[in-house]
């Protein structure tokens, strides 16, 4: 995939820019921000998707952890670090659109290799479905809800929007699609929640059943993006 078809997927019809991108005075289109990106080797660009009391994948304290935690999400590319925002904008007419800008962070030292690859996510991703599983059955709180079936429904088919491009190991396909399901049916089940919890002991007993989960889920999409390309 070269940086225009990245750029395309991206942005998919929105307006992207990149602001204080290093050589520029002004925010630049996406597209001409991805050639300082060709200057970097493939694996040295990553994905971080931090959470609140998970920093994982954080090069350490500084702008760009603090901006990546707070939105949860960030790409390192070598000594550079880019976090996207959305910001809202009204027409003089008073039609709403929005651009995403991604600000870009100069990193004090290249973040070392995350040590986390797709076999070992794999492996944590399964077990900490099985124990959630476990742990949800037996508080009995797990309920079904046709919204929920239907959503599961959807995300089978085949252009559900859950495959890596070419590129990647036939491991890093599937645990990233496996992940990414996984990932959405899991804020589904935040939008139901409290489930099928009827008091506030079991309410917290299924939330920490799915902390677990959600982490090892994360961390699955993260090792799927970041495995080595096969190039």
């Amino acid at each position: 995939m070269s940086y225009d078809d990245v750029t395309d997927a991206t942005e998919d019809g929105e307006e992207h820019l990149v602001a204080d991108a290093p050589g520029t005075w002004t925010d630049v289109p996406l597209r001409e921000a991805m050639r300082l990106l060709s200057r970097v080797h493939p694996d040295q660009i990553r994905l971080v998707l931090p959470a609140p009391g998970d920093p994982f994948g954080l090069p350490g304290p500084g702008p760009f952890a603090a901006n990546a935690l707070d939105v949860g999400e960030g790409v390192i590319a070598g000594r550079l670090g880019l976090v996207p925002r959305v910001r809202q904008h009204t027409s003089g007419s008073g039609d709403t659109f929005q651009t995403v800008v991604w600000q870009a962070y100069e990193l004090p030292n290249e973040p070392g290799p995350i040590l986390t690859g797709a076999a070992e996510a794999e492996a944590d991703l399964t077990a900490a479905l099985a124990e959630a599983t476990a742990t949800l059955t037996k508080l009995d709180v797990a309920v079904w809800r046709p919204e929920l079936a239907g959503a599961l429904s959807a995300l089978r088919r085949p252009d559900n929007g859950t495959d890596l491009p070419p590129g990647f190991s036939p491991r890093a396909r599937r645990l990233y699609a496996r992940a990414s399901v996984l990932d959405r049916v899991l804020a589904l089940a935040a939008e139901v929640a409290p489930g099928g919890a009827v008091n506030g002991w079991e309410a917290r007993q299924r939330d920490e059943a799915l902390r677990p989960l959600t982490i090892a889920c994360r961390r699955a999409l993260v090792a799927a993006c970041n495995s080595p390309l096969d190039l």
